[in-house]
């Protein structure tokens, strides 16, 4: 319309004039000329990453090279890429594991059924709950043989591990008796006075000899409920880690081998594995922060 002359004056309409007319801002009209004369390559929104794909693939093999556990998921790897000032997201990282096949394999989830026990089992704080359990694992001398241990509830913390021929009642406290000793300085009389101790409803633990050690130390029995091992969660997560990267991709001679490959075992999960609802901290790195916040308080 703007190339029409006016019957009067015999001149072309100005582009003002009919964009006024049209009641179009003239900021829209001349925006879309400058795009038709020079297109604007579409772009992923957002920061831009200095790294290429190959690039951010060749980190993350390397991490999963160096890494001391097996499987570990995309966030975790994120994570250490993090501390490597290597800054992606997760969704990038997931694809890039999932293209090249990185990604360990998983276990199709079961539908969830509405369960008896609806809370949660984490505490705020180190030394409230230490979660106990026991499970198997085999040695060539012995053949099978049992793995007690004891987990903080708040830092996912391995405080006590033991491994035994014989699971009983006596061996069961190993666990604690190691942890009691490092935490709470001392094993006597109410050493460990408000703690509870969160255990499913095994022979071992449901035994008179148990509960009364329980007692001597000043602790509490909080037995979860029966058939639903969520509530003891926190022990079964650490005895699936625990399987994953050491008893399932390992031979053991004897007892005393176990024995040694657990500590080390525990040493250096407690020093460096990360926990996700932690912010991705060790869970010694999160008893030092609960501890400093305790003394700043």
């Amino acid at each position: 319309m703007s190339q029409t002359q006016s019957p009067s004056t015999g001149r072309q309409y100005g582009r003002a004039r009919v964009l006024a007319m049209w009641g179009q801002p003239r900021s829209t009209f001349y925006a879309r000329q400058q795009r038709a004369r020079q297109p604007v390559v579409p772009r992923r929104r957002g920061p831009k990453t200095k790294f290429t794909d190959a690039e951010l693939l060749d980190k993350i093999r390397a991490i999963l090279a160096a890494s001391p556990f097996h499987g570990e998921g995309h966030r975790k790897i994120w994570a250490r890429l993090r501390l490597q000032q290597v800054r992606t997201s997760k969704p990038r990282v997931l694809r890039l594991m999932r293209e090249n096949q990185l990604l360990a394999p998983q276990r199709q989830l079961a539908p969830v059924v509405e369960k008896s026990h609806a809370g949660s089992i984490v505490t705020s704080e180190p030394n409230r709950m230490w979660g106990t359990d026991a499970t198997a694992t085999v040695t060539l001398t012995e053949g099978q043989v049992t793995v007690f241990a004891a987990i903080d509830h708040c830092t996912a913390e391995c405080v006590g591990i033991h491994a035994v021929k014989r699971a009983t009642r006596f061996e069961a406290l190993e666990p604690l008796r190691q942890g009691v000793r490092e935490h709470f300085g001392a094993f006597g009389p109410q050493a460990a006075a408000g703690l509870r101790i969160r255990h499913d409803h095994g022979s071992q633990y449901m035994s008179d000899h148990f509960q009364q050690e329980l007692r001597f130390l000043g602790m509490e029995s909080s037995p979860a409920f029966v058939r639903e091992p969520e509530g003891n969660g926190c022990i079964e997560r650490f005895f699936r880690t625990l399987k994953e990267q050491l008893l399932w991709v390992r031979h053991f001679q004897d007892l005393e081998e176990l024995e040694v490959a657990l500590r080390e075992f525990r040493d250096r999960y407690n020093r460096e594995w990360l926990i996700e609802r932690l912010g991705f901290q060790s869970p010694r790195q999160a008893r030092e922060r609960f501890l400093a916040l305790q003394q700043a308080a």
